[in-house]
C-alpha cells in the first residue's frame, strides 16, 4: 500500500497532509502510532515549505506514506536548493531555534535518510513494536527539552 501527491507550498496545505495520513495510518491498522508518525511528517513537510521551497506557492512538495518491512515509511521532497543536513539533529542550542525541526523528526523517526542535497526526506516507523526503552528515552528528550521552565 502506496500513496503519493503534491501539494503546493502553503502552510494551509498541512491540513491535507494531516487529514490524509490519518486515513493511511488507520488503513493500516497503524492508528496507534499515529501521533508520532504525523508529528514527524507534519514538520518534515513544514520545513520542507519553509525553508526549502521559502513559501512561494508556486513551488510544489511532493509526499509519500507508504509500507515497509515492520513499518511505515513517509517521504517529503521539496523544490528548494538543498541543505547540509549532516550540521543539524543533535539538540539544539537553548539560544537558538534553529534545527529544532530535525530534532524532533530525529527524535520520533526509527530512520531517518536524507537525500538528492537534502531536497528529499524519508522517514520509517517500525510499527511492529518499540522496545520499551527506547520509548522512554524519547519521551524523556523531548520532555526535558520542550517542558515549560517552572519559574
Amino acid at each position: 500500500m502506496t500513496e503519493y501527491f503534491e501539494i503546493q507550498s502553503d502552510i494551509a496545505n498541512l491540513a491535507v497532509v494531516e487529514e490524509r495520513l490519518f486515513h493511511f495510518c488507520h488503513e493500516c491498522n497503524a492508528g496507534n502510532y499515529y501521533a508520532a508518525i504525523s508529528v514527524a511528517t507534519l514538520k518534515a513537510v513544514e520545513n520542507a515549505i519553509v525553508h526549502g521551497n521559502h513559501q512561494v506557492s508556486e513551488k510544489k512538495v511532493n509526499i509519500g506514506f507508504g509500507t515497509c518491512r515492520g513499518g511505515i515509511f513517509t517521504e517529503v521532497t521539496d523544490q528548494g536548493d538543498g541543505f547540509d543536513f549532516s550540521h543539524y539533529g543533535a539538540l539544539p542550542a537553548e539560544s537558538s531555534d534553529k534545527g529544532t525541526g530535525i530534532f524532533i523528526i530525529k527524535s520520533l523517526a526509527d530512520k531517518t535518510t536524507y537525500s538528492d542535497g537534502g531536497r528529499h526526506l524519508r522517514l520509517e516507523f517500525m510499527i511492529n513494536g518499540i522496545d520499551p526503552t527506547d520509548a522512554l528515552e524519547r519521551i524523556t528528550v523531548l520532555q526535558q527539552h520542550f517542558s515549560p521552565v517552572a519559574a
